[in-house]
């Protein structure tokens, strides 16, 4: 069976004059355009293709790497409107079709969103949706309280950033938690902060609790040797100056100056922080 709009590991069958036929455990065939062949392709050999759809939806495959895959989420730009919907460019030669029936708000050329890319079975094409609520699952969660996670910013809210997280729940990182840049498409690192009922998630951009003590004292004991042993930063300094300095927010470092002071590495003053002498 082959998996349309996935990898596949197919075996070279033969060669005609339009390209090879690649077939899977099967016998189900299907071709590789004579673009992307190449010297080392050999009957027999097993290579691995991302298999799609051409222009009549047949499935052909290609060695070129697309931005996105079956059943993930990615951010894409649009190439083209037309009077049957939008038609997004995913890195290959044929674009990604985005019904108007799939499109959250009316899509635009030259504007970049994220969309999620199923099998329509109806239809059975491949096409891309901007509904991204709909294909999200929270009512059974595979992360817990403090686990590192990958995110892509999705949305803007009025309390701060809607956020897909490992490809398969939504969470929320919330504005007065943000002291970096922060747009729609970015991908980062990030931490389940707090499940909340009806398993919302909570996301912070940062390490969570004493697991980010540790490393942000080292942070700013390295900013304090390398600038003489005073940082002119204390509890009366914002939070963007510190993290534009430091990389944490005011909470870690709040958190990470404390230890230091009971550990008597630092002196704490209205002026800032001061390395002891042992430092």
């Amino acid at each position: 069976m082959l998996f349309i709009g996935k990898y596949n590991n197919l075996t070279i069958e033969r060669v005609t004059s339009v390209g090879m036929f690649l077939s899977e455990v099967e016998g189900e065939e299907v071709l590789l355009p004579n673009q992307y062949i190449t010297e080392d392709m050999k009957i027999d050999d097993e290579i691995r293709v991302f298999v799609y759809q051409d222009s009549e939806h047949r499935p052909v495959a290609t060695t070129e790497t697309p931005k996105i895959i079956r059943n993930q989420f990615a951010v894409l730009e649009v190439n083209d409107v037309t009077e049957h919907g939008a038609f997004m460019d995913w890195g290959l030669i044929k674009d990604l079709f985005v019904p108007f029936r799939e499109q959250s708000t009316p899509l635009q050329v030259g504007e970049k969103h994220v969309v999620f890319l199923y099998l329509d079975q109806k239809s059975s094409r491949l096409i891309a949706s901007t509904k991204i609520d709909r294909f999200l699952e929270n009512d059974r969660l595979t992360v817990a309280e403090g686990d590192e996670v990958e995110i892509l910013v999705w949305s803007k809210t009025d309390l701060g950033y809607n956020v897909i997280v490992n490809q398969f729940h939504k969470g929320l990182v919330y504005d007065n938690e943000i002291f970096t840049d922060l747009s729609i498409g970015d991908t980062r690192k990030a931490y389940i902060k707090k499940i909340r009922e009806e398993n919302k998630l909570d996301i912070s951009l940062q390490k969570i609790g004493y697991e980010a003590v540790e490393p942000n004292a080292k942070t700013i004991l390295d900013q304090l040797q390398a600038s003489g042993g005073f940082l002119n930063l204390g509890d009366k300094s914002s939070p963007e100056d510190i993290y534009a300095r430091l990389g944490m927010s005011k909470k870690l470092f709040k958190k990470a100056i404390g230890g230091l002071y009971k550990q008597g590495r630092i002196r704490i003053s209205d002026d800032g922080i001061t390395l002891t002498a042992e430092d």
